[in-house]
């Protein structure tokens, strides 16, 4: 368990899920925001490859910026997601039609979607993935056009929040709910509570 007394971290996103999810396990943070980095899916790389390379490559980047800023070093955290249809990796649509073309490929069926979290500190680069399966009822194009008019889906992964009012369209899901918003909070309890545990053993 993650005491209160947690040593902070930075956070290296703009999410406000993010945020919001490790208020919710009590972690404290500063906010880093969040650097560039190359979310192109490279020739040959699986779903899981990708999301390994993206998160890690925000963690490095952020604990760059602070190493080169002068901040006070602390761990820098980051994280990515990835819906997977098939073995095809579902990025944030770049306009609602591409958003219409993805919830299309979830409806009525079976998806992945692939959290990854890196923890960057002093020392090495923690990794740890979520992996979950999110089952869509089928939707008609009329309710997709009423999703997508909302706004909620323009930002997301896939095309739908599962926190929003895409909630509704989720039939089953096995795995993390905090990971298909974002951010698994087992994965990242663990990771932040090794970290805190080795500098208490190394501070005795």
């Amino acid at each position: 368990m993650i005491p209160v007394d947690a040593n902070p971290i930075y956070l290296a996103s703009r999410s406000p899920r993010r945020r919001a999810l490790l208020e919710q396990i009590g972690v404290p943070y500063t906010l880093l925001g969040h650097d560039t980095v190359d979310e192109s899916v490279h020739a040959g790389e699986t779903p899981e490859a990708y999301v390994a390379r993206v998160t890690r490559a925000k963690a490095e980047a952020g604990w760059t910026r602070i190493r080169a800023a002068g901040l006070a070093t602390a761990p820098v955290l980051a994280a990515d997601t990835a819906v997977v249809a098939g073995r095809r990796i579902l990025g944030k649509p770049v306009d609602r039609a591409e958003a219409a073309r993805m919830l299309g490929l979830l409806s009525a069926k079976t998806h992945e979607v692939l959290t990854g979290v890196a923890l960057r500190c002093a020392a090495r680069c923690e990794f740890a993935l979520s992996r979950s399966r999110v089952t869509f009822r089928r939707l008609d194009d009329d309710e997709i056009r009423a999703y997508l008019a909302t706004g909620e889906a323009d930002d997301k992964a896939g095309a739908y929040a599962i926190q929003g009012r895409a909630a509704q369209f989720v039939v089953a899901l096995e795995g993390s709910y905090s990971g298909v918003m974002g951010l698994p909070l087992y994965e990242t309890a663990q990771m932040i509570d090794t970290r805190d545990r080795a500098e208490s053993a190394h501070e005795r």
